[in-house]
This record gives C-alpha cells, structure tokens and sequence, in this order.
C-alpha cells in the first residue's frame, strides 16, 4: 500500500468541525456549515460555537476539546485575533488539518503576520496542517465534499482548479456553472502558511480522477518546491498556469546591465520551461486550454494544416499561428496531387487549403483525410464559415470521425453563432474543440506546441561534456580578497580570471599602473589594444573613460593612458591601473552572456544581443541554472540574434556547439558560486573560430549575509558532493557518482549486460531490452530531480577504454515523507566483488546526510544476495511469502 499523501485528510475527512459556526445570514460561520450539513459526503459534521446549543439544528459544542470523537478537519471561520489560540486547541484536540478562511493576517502589516506564526507555530507541535489563511475552502464535487464557504456546488468533472485568490475562485465558480465545466477539485488555498502549491499539486499528481490541473497564482513561494512538484505533475497530466503580473520587488531589485534585463515575468516564464507547465494569459484560455490538453494528443511539432471555406479566416488564422511562433505546414507533393483530385482547381494548391464557399459536408470530409495522412502537417484546424450551400451540422457530424483515429491535433472554429451551434455542440461531445474564432483556435494549437516543446526539451539527452577541471582554489583566493578589502565587486582583471578559472574564454587583459606599463602591455599583445580605467569601489565599479580608439602605436597608449586618468581624477576617482587588451576587430557578433538574481526563483542566466545598446535591443532570453547542453540550446534558440550565429550574408557559420559549451559553463559558475549577486560579459564576441569575453564584470553579495541567507537556485544542481573514488576487490578503480542526464547511452550498454534474472530480481517481472531502453523510460532515469530522487552509478574504464556504467544504486523519496526507498542493480559480471554492499553504503550515508528517518527496500525472498547484503549493513528483513521488507532506522 502507496504511504498516505501529507495533505490526504483534507479531501477526504469523516468527521469535520465548523468553528465559528453561526445562523447569522450572509455569514462565513453559516455558509461553511450549511454546505457541509447538506452536501452527502458521508461523514460527520460538529458546530463549535461556545454560545449556542444548536446552530442550523445540528448539535454544537463549546469548544473542539469537548467533541466526543477524533477530528480530521476544522474549518476555522472566527476572526484573524483568535485563530492562533483556535489552532492551538485544535492541536491539542488532536486534529489533523484546518482550513482558515480569516482574513486580516499578513495583508495587515506586522501584527497580522505575528498572528500567522502564532498559528504556523501551533500547528506544528503536533503535525497539524494548515490551509489558508484567507481560504474559500475546498471542494470534490464527485465525493459530495463541499467545505467551503462559497455559494455554488460545481459539477463534477476531472478538472482540477486551484486558486491563490479565494475571490477570483469565487467568480470562477459562479462562471463554471453556467459554462458547464465540471471539477474533480476545487481548491482555494489562500495565503499558503501551510500548504502550498508543491503539496497540492503533489496530491492531485497522484489523484487517478484528475486529468488535468488549472492554477491561479498571485505568488510562487516555494520555488524549488513548486518547480519539483510540476515537472513531476507535468509528466502526466498538463499544468496551465495563469498568473497575476510583474513584481514592483523583482523590479527594485534589478541592478546593473544584466539585473536591467532580468523580468520577474520573464523568469516566471523561463520557470515553466523547465517544468513543462503552460502559462495562459485569461481565465477563458486557462479552461478552453485544459479542455483542448485533456481530449487531444500533443503535437509533435508546430507545424498547423489550416482547412477553410473562406479565404479570410484561414489568412487569419495563419497570420496568428506565424506571429505567435507557429509554422505553416508545407504539404507534401502527394498531398497536393490527391487533394488536387478531390478539390476545385480553384483551392490554391497551398496551405491554408481553400474548400471554396460551396464546399460540402462531404468536400471537407474527403479534404480533412487526405491533409491528415500528411507526416509534414503536426495538428489540423478545420474552419467553416457559414454560407448558403454549407451545412454546418452535417460537416461536423463527419468531422467528429476523425477525432481520434488520425493521431494528432484536431481543432475546430464554427463560426456564425446560433446557425452553428448544434455542430459546435457536436465536435464539443466528440472531443473536438470548437472554437468560436479561427485566430484564437490557432494560438491555442500553438500553446499546446509549446508546452510539450517544454516537456520534449526536459528529456532531450544532452551532449556529453568533458569533465573540465575547474580552478576552485583560484575562485576562492579571488573572491576572499574582494572580501578582506570589503569589496563587493570585482575589477576587471578579477572577474575575468574567475571566468578562466572555468574554462570560459577570456581576452588577455593586464593591469598597468604607468604609462610605461601601459605600453610594454601594448608591446607584448600587439597592436592596435584597447585602455580601460581599473576603478573599484566599494559597492560599485564604473569604467571612467574607456578608450576604445585604433591605438597603434606606443604615443598614441601613452596619450590614451593619461587621458583615462586625467579624466578618472576629475570625477574624484584616485586610481591609476588601466586595463590593457587587444582590440578584437572582425564580423562577428556582441553577445551577452549574464547571471543575476530574481526574488523568487534565484540565480538566472541571461544569454542574448550585447554590446552598447543591450538595454534598448532587449533581446534576451532566461534560463534557470543549472543548464546542460539542450537547455543552452533552447535558450539560446529564444533570441532573435540566434538565427544569425549559424551564418548569414556571407558570413561564416559560428561553432554553436562550443557556445553551448560556454553557456553551460556559465551556468555551472553561478551555481557553484552562491556568493556571486551578478555577472555580466558584455560583449561576448563572437564569430568563426573564436569566441571571447572581451568586457567581464562580477559583483558579489554583502560578506554579512550568511551563507543560509544567500539566495539559492530554484532548481536543485547536481551533487557534486557525492562523488567517490572506490576499488574492485581486485583493484579495479570505480568512480561512484550521481546519475546524469549525459549517461543514458551508458544505461543502454549497462542493460544489454543485464541478465533476465537480474532484471527479474529488480523489476519484479521481465522486461524486455527493447522496453527498457525506450527512451522515455531511461529519460526517467537519468533525468532526476535531486530533491525527489538520487541514483549513484559506478562507473569504470572497460578493456577498450570505454566509460561503462556497472552498477546503480537509487533512493527515492516522495513528497514531504521521512522515508526513502533504495534500490540496487548491479551489472551480472560484476556481482559478487563488494559493489552492492558498497553502493549500498553510500546510499545509507546518503540518507542521513539528506535527513531521511529510515530507508525501506522491498525484494523477492529469492533475491537471497540481495537480502544478505542488507542485512550485513543492519537492516531488519521482514519476510513474507510474496516480498522480504528491508528496514533502516536513520535516526
């Protein structure tokens, strides 16, 4: 049996208290217990309220403490100064989750927020989960549970909503009624002092009523957790996201060049490619968006075949797929010929494809066949137009046919209002979508692109890197003298040293104090170079008086030199050290390459066009670190300065792989590095065969600010700290490390050595190879995310000097549970040299060091090797007939 999910109790309670239950009308107290006393949910409602014996002809009770059975729930509906105290007796009670409808807490300054530690602190001494507060309820309508305080009963349905705000749940409810749509959930979880959006879209994850979930979002809170809890979801079930806009904080926040570029919305949007969630920008789009996800298959690209009956619709169509990121599909010539055969000779042999005006039910029927055999052509928009030989009922009533035999996208626009309306009702039962408007019909085929584009990408394998060295020793004597001076920011000379220390390249640049250094610096890279002023201060470095002029000569470095500090000395600045470096000059492009910090979900990268006018060009895209090569890529792919860098107007191509290499790079500094605030590398030049960081600029965070206090990156990076060096018992030296999503071609060698018995004793029934080396099943398993799960392999050298994986070892843990459970596979000619017991040591020490209560295994009794190593290591083996249980107290 699955272990219980943490908030399990609130969408499904047997007995459930009302605290602050009342007759009062129009009241909160009244309204949460007349839905629960009349919704059939089957369990059991207690009033509390201390001044009355009855409320609504239901028994009720002084306090919680005096109600004679055990609590799951409290829906606690008394104002925000008491709820601390109610929380405590609830506690005390024994119960297990309270809603909080009040309002009033951190919204009302300091004394509000003190009320809400009050409460978060009660309910902790004895496990108590908190919803709320300023929370409308929740609702299973299929269940009959209604505790809630909102005024409509939705219908039941396998769409789940969840809200920030519990007035727009409000409005969203009264709007469902009336559209029909029905919800397996309907959550309102206000504030979020407890319970968030990782625990809420956990349980509706696993929720097998569910097909997709909607989110209304003023604020992310728990970033990791919530993009944890997502990209998980997302596997499954599609994620639509409508969230309130920028953030004033994230915009006071920004600093320099690279803190100007970074938008809170922008990063928000960036978030959600990295956990394959889609982002809608109505409420309308949030549910015609969920309804289209559900019922229809995901594209496999962008490309849309668009099938009219009028030219005006379908170039409309067309305009808002292209300018929304859409392709027009290119038929195929075999195509065109059939539809040339079944068409007019008018139809335009293009896509869009024109029926005509006169086109029939069985003209479009014959139309839509053909088009979707068609492998260039990744969904279909079917658009009709009423006009005097059309029948709209008809056509559809063919249409709906198609729906789930052709394997892709089959989106519908009829337009015309009530002479359409019954074939729109039509393709809407058969699981068409029907949509009032062509454009809005083909922005939606492209949101559905884009959110498995969001997905596909996760799971691309990346490029196998080389293990570059990285200079931490460098890194650190760098950043611990900006500190002992008290700086914050680095000079140049610093900031590119620590950019080389990680393989990123740099333009040789020196420091000069004189004049005559200046020259002999000039000597010794070659003329003509470039003088900067090296001015740092406290909080801020400023280049006064770059000198960026054809300097080729000796005369002309000493007259640039003395005019920098000429100029630096009138503004104060009392520095004398100039950067010298050569002047890069070709037809390449200024890039920007950056780092900096957004309020919510830490470090971002910025990658985009450079140079002097980065602020006004602002093309820029984000990425969440840490980024692997695929990422880099997609990143990148987002700018409109990308489709330059493979050549263009004579220009040769630029080695986009090594830029790839440099953004993951990047990326890895700047998880690596919490100190570092922001970077900038602007320009980054780059163009055939060469790449440099011409400018570098690093600024740190204050050496006050403790390391817990330091931002840190929304996504979990790799564990680095895992890694071990361990031998054979004959000396074979192994490397034990954490998976990554670079070694799934070594899992598919690692399964070919695999036995039938082996995969038997792991798995609990046969696979076969095919099946386990699919790539969506290894994509599982070596794209982990870290906070959910950890696999370490071993890793040797074979006789060919070859990389191969020989074993793996895997610890998972669910949601906010103490408990891990492990699993080992070791690679038959392998077994029996120590490497089970081994990862299996390094698995145990691992779950101590990520605070887990105990470790759980489950195996076959015959699985004897398997048994004995566990309990060499001191698990206790609880055996039955059909499975042997390993358990390990951690702590």
């Amino acid at each position: 049996m699955p272990d219980p999910h943490p908030i399990d109790v609130f969408f499904s309670p047997r007995t459930i208290a009302v605290i602050g239950a009342t007759e009062e009308a129009n009241s909160f107290g009244r309204a949460a217990l007349w839905n629960l006393i009349s919704s059939p949910f089957g369990g059991t409602v207690y009033p509390v309220n201390p001044q009355r014996r009855s409320v609504l002809g239901v028994k009720a009770y002084p306090t919680i403490g005096d109600i004679p059975e055990p609590i799951d729930i409290a829906m606690i509906v008394t104002p925000a100064s008491t709820v601390p105290g109610v929380v405590a007796e609830c506690a005390a009670a024994g119960v297990k989750g309270a809603i909080i409808v009040a309002s009033g807490f951190r919204g009302g300054g300091p004394t509000g927020s003190d009320l809400e530690q009050q409460a978060l602190a009660a309910a902790q001494q004895s496990g108590m989960r908190l919803m709320g507060p300023n929370s409308l309820g929740l609702i299973r309508p299929r269940q009959g549970l209604n505790a809630s305080c909102a005024r409509t009963l939705p219908l039941a349905g396998s769409v789940a909503f969840v809200s920030h705000s519990a007035a727009l749940a409000t409005a969203v409810l009264d709007w469902s009624v009336a559209a029909k749509v029905g919800f397996s959930h309907f959550i309102s979880l206000g504030s979020m002092l407890d319970v968030n959006w990782s625990d809420t879209i956990d349980y509706l994850g696993g929720d097998p009523g569910t097909e997709s979930i909607l989110i209304y979002m003023e604020s992310v809170g728990n970033a990791r957790a919530f993009l944890s809890a997502a990209r998980e979801a997302a596997l499954t079930k599609p994620i639509v996201i409508l969230k309130a806009g920028r953030t004033e904080e994230s915009a006071r926040a920004a600093v320099a060049h690279t803190g100007n570029l970074v938008e809170s919305d922008a990063v928000f949007d960036a978030a959600l490619r990295r956990c394959g969630a889609l982002r809608v920008s109505s409420i309308t789009n949030l549910f015609a968006m969920a309804e289209l996800l559900a019922r229809q298959p995901r594209p496999r690209g962008p490309r849309l075949a668009i099938v009219t009956n009028a030219g005006g619709p379908g170039v409309l169509a067309a305009d808002t797929l292209l300018l929304s990121g859409g392709q027009l599909a290119p038929l195929a010539p075999e195509t065109i010929a059939a539809l040339d055969a079944a068409l007019p000779a008018t139809w335009g042999q293009a896509n869009p494809i024109d029926l005509q005006s006169d086109a029939s039910p069985e003209r479009y029927d014959q139309a839509v066949e053909i088009v979707a055999r068609d492998k260039n052509a990744d969904g279909l928009l079917v658009i009709l137009t009423p006009t005097i030989q059309s029948n709209p009922t008809r056509t559809a009533e063919l249409l709906q046919r198609h729906s789930r035999k052709i394997g892709k996208p089959l989106l519908a626009s009829w337009m015309g209002g009530e002479v359409t309306a019954e074939g729109e009702a039509m393709l809407q039962r058969a699981g068409v979508p029907a949509f009032d408007y062509p454009d809005t019909a083909a922005r939606a085929f492209q949101s559905m692109w884009q959110g498995s584009e969001n997905l596909r990408s996760l799971y691309e394998t990346p490029t196998l890197l080389p293990d570059d060295a990285v200079d931490h020793e460098q890194v650190a004597v760098i950043i611990d003298l900006a500190r002992t001076e008290g700086r914050t920011v680095l000079d140049e000379i610093e900031s590119k040293t620590l950019l080389a220390a990680y393989g990123l390249p740099v333009c040789e640049t020196h420091a000069a104090a004189d004049a005559d250094a200046a020259v002999a610096h000039a000597e010794q890279l070659g003329y003509p170079v470039v003088l900067k002023l090296l001015a740092v201060e406290a909080t801020h470095k400023t280049d006064y008086g770059g000198v960026r002029l054809d300097l080729r000569d000796a005369e002309a470095v000493r007259t640039a030199y003395e005019q920098i500090i000429a100029a630096a000395s009138q503004r104060g600045i009392t520095s004398r050290r100039v950067a010298v470096q050569p002047m890069i000059r070709g037809a390449g492009y200024e890039l920007i390459l950056g780092s900096s910090v957004d309020v919510h979900f830490g470090p971002v990268v910025v990658f985009g066009a450079g140079g002097d006018l980065v602020e006004i060009l602002r093309d820029r895209a984000i990425g969440l670190p840490p980024l692997n090569t695929t990422l880099a890529r997609r990143m990148m792919e987002q700018t409109r300065i990308f489709g330059a860098l493979p050549g263009v107007r004579g220009r040769a191509p630029v080695d986009l792989a090594a830029l790839e290499r440099i953004v993951v790079g990047f990326s890895q500094l700047v998880a690596d590095q919490p100190t570092i605030k922001e970077i900038d590398i602007n320009p980054l030049y780059v163009e055939a065969g060469r790449i440099l960081a011409l400018d570098a600029r690093v600024i740190l965070h204050d050496a006050a600010l403790e390391p817990a206090a330091l931002p840190r990156l929304a996504i979990r990076p790799y564990p680095a700290q895992y890694i071990t060096q361990w031998a054979l018992r004959d000396g074979t030296p192994v490397t034990i490390r954490p998976i990554r999503p670079e070694d799934e071609p070594l899992m598919v060698d690692f399964h070919k050595a695999l036995s039938e018995q082996s995969v038997y004793y792991r798995f609990f029934r046969s696979i076969t190879f095919d099946r386990r080396i699919e790539h969506e099943r290894l994509a599982r398993v070596c794209f982990l995310d870290y906070d959910r799960e950890l696999a370490l392999v071993a890793v040797q050298q074979n006789s060919a000097g070859n990389t191969q994986i020989i074993g793996v070892g895997r610890l998972s843990h669910q949601r906010d549970l103490d408990d891990a459970e492990f699993a080992l596979l070791i690679a038959d000619g392998f077994q029996g040299h120590g490497l089970g017991t081994e990862l299996l040591t390094r698995l145990v020490d691992i779950g101590r060091r990520e605070g887990f209560r105990r470790l759980v295994a489950y195996m076959l009794p015959e699985n004897r090797g398997m048994i004995r190593v566990s309990e060499r290591l001191g698990f206790h083996i609880k055996r039955t007939m059909d499975l042997a249980e390993a358990t390990l107290a951690l702590s």
